[in-house]
């Protein structure tokens, strides 16, 4: 089977995940008590990017709890990609905390209109102070604004913590057959993706908001691994 055979049939089955589930979910309007599963993996979606073929094209793949003793859930996972909601600087967020945020982020500095000195310490450290997080407020905001309008759908993928989970088998088998890098080019992003204004090339090449795996070949049987979740995870 060719990628382009494999591609058609993991959107029959993301197509398939987004009935079952009722719909993707407008990260912005989530909540903890809307009922989520343990874990997961999660597939985003975003206004304006669309397959050849026609339905929405997936421009993000997650996971969450594939290290050892991980205690995170896929609620947690999402949250820190959403942002804060209430606190000192509501609407902002953690972008140390999410490697989503921080591409986004990055891809939002290189579009302009942001302060030079927060800019600076954008992505630089673990944690910072409270001075250094303030003048980031605005950058925060931005990327909570942006990814907030997103949608989501997830799966669920129970099972321990670790590298050898079928979580990990699925979100690194996915962005391997979702990613144009370094081959012919099918489903790319629309030409005002934002993605494309990343400093970072794995994004602006792969157009997917993801780093890792980006340059690997998928192995097709992740399909009848993610076919079995996808019949088993209900709304």
């Amino acid at each position: 089977m060719s990628r382009s055979d494999d591609l058609g049939r993991f959107y029959e089955l993301i197509d398939r995940l987004r009935s079952t589930t009722r719909g993707a979910r407008l990260l912005g309007d989530c909540s903890k008590a809307m009922g989520w599963p343990t874990h997961g993996v999660y597939f985003f979606f975003e206004h304006g990017e669309q397959r050849d073929a026609g339905g929405p094209r997936i421009v993000r793949v997650g996971t969450h709890a594939v290290s050892v003793g991980s205690k995170t859930t896929l609620w947690n996972r999402l949250s820190a990609h959403r942002g804060t909601v209430g606190g000192s600087q509501p609407g902002g967020g953690n972008h140390r905390g999410s490697i989503f945020r921080l591409h986004v982020g990055k891809a939002l500095l290189a579009r302009g209109g942001f302060d030079e000195q927060a800019a600076a310490t954008w992505g630089v450290g673990a944690s910072a102070p409270k001075a250094v997080r303030q003048a980031e407020y605005p950058i925060e905001l931005a990327v909570s604004r942006y990814i907030s309008a997103m949608t989501v759908l997830w799966v669920s993928v129970p099972g321990d913590a670790g590298t050898k989970s079928d979580r990990k088998l699925i979100e690194a088998n996915a962005i391997a057959l979702l990613t144009n890098r370094r081959r012919e080019p099918i489903d790319p992003p629309s030409p005002g993706w934002l993605g494309r204004l990343s400093p970072h090339p794995a994004i602006r090449e792969s157009g997917l908001w993801n780093v890792q795996h980006v340059d690997e070949r998928h192995d097709p049987a992740f399909l009848n691994v993610l076919q079995g979740y996808v019949r088993s995870t209900g709304p």
